[in-house]
């Protein structure tokens, strides 16, 4: 195994807890991860289940190697293990099944390629995750504006760098003010979706508006920076200033009415980030509605929720 390992030219960490694990996880993705269960294989089992539980880490493929033990395998498989690994295994065929290990988890993994964050079908999975659980918490969709003007001044390679930018503030903030608690999924192209607990709402959602708004104007040439816009096409070829680009994000809760589906919740989510977008500058928005107030035929009470600092 030490071999196998050393072969995968990768620095080592070894580690003697899971809140270790999960520390370092959530700040920086690890290549792989291998589970020693032969002294205590109760530890080890519930290590795997927290960094496959997370959406960010459960990428992380984990090997267990487990002893003679009845029932150890099934329990690792059980756990979430990738692959599991006898002490009796013969050293050709372990090393063979970890290198098909990784094989299996760059194919498989359903991340989105620039960013290495939830793709869309892990977003849905995991608001159908906490409507199960019948927790309270809140679908985030955060969009850039003026993104595409953006892209046809300064280039396609500049646009991703800008999402790639973005994914990291959401990360960030997400993780660092929520941890486990916290998911952030990539749809597409400057769309994401980050889910966390309703009372985190302030706290997140204003920390990333008010950072996005300083890092934004860095983006751009001192020129444009300076003018605080530049003269580019709008969808329609019309020619016209361009501000610089701002992020809104539209926000949709199960505090006050209750969500049947992750349709729903991102049909609604989608509501609030289009009523963002109609606002100046960058701003997350609130849906307030409730179960109670709210009749198919009502028009939908909009609400902007300031950010510190900022005014109505």
């Amino acid at each position: 195994m030490r071999a196998w390992i050393g072969s995968q030219d990768a620095a080592t960490v070894t580690l003697s807890s899971a809140d270790e694990l999960m520390s370092i996880g959530l700040r920086q993705r690890p290549r792989m991860a291998l589970f020693d269960a032969r002294k205590n294989a109760e530890a080890a089992f519930s290590a795997v289940q927290r960094v496959k539980r997370d959406s960010y880490t459960a990428v992380v493929p984990c090997a267990v190697i487990c002893g003679k033990a009845k029932g150890d395998l099934a329990d690792a498989f059980d756990a979430g293990a990738d692959e599991v690994i006898r002490d009796s295994t013969d050293a050709a065929e372990a090393v063979r099944r970890l290198d098909a290990m990784l094989v299996r988890s760059e194919r498989d993994l359903v991340v989105h390629p620039s960013t290495r964050l939830a793709g869309t079908s892990a977003i849905e999975t995991e608001i159908g995750r906490r409507l199960a659980l019948g927790e309270y918490f809140a679908v985030c969709y955060a969009d850039l504006d003026h993104f595409k003007e953006f892209n046809d001044r300064y280039s396609y390679n500049e646009g991703d760098r800008v999402i790639r930018i973005l994914a990291k503030l959401l990360h960030d903030v997400v993780k660092g003010t929520c941890a486990e608690q916290g998911f952030i999924g990539h749809i597409g192209g400057d769309d994401f979706i980050y889910i966390i607990p309703y009372n985190a709402i302030p706290s997140v959602c204003g920390e990333i508006v008010a950072t996005f708004d300083l890092l934004a104007p860095y983006q751009y040439s001192e020129q444009d920076r300076r003018a605080g816009y530049f003269f580019g096409k709008d969808r329609r070829g019309h020619l016209d200033r361009v501000p610089l680009m701002t992020l809104s994000i539209g926000v949709v809760t199960n505090l006050r009415r209750s969500l049947s589906s992750a349709r729903q919740a991102s049909q609604l989510a989608t509501e609030m980030k289009t009523y963002a977008k109609s606002l100046p500058g960058s701003v997350y928005t609130v849906d307030r509605r409730s179960d109670e107030r709210v009749t198919p035929n009502e028009p939908m009470p909009a609400f902007r929720e300031p950010r510190a600092g900022a005014g109505e």
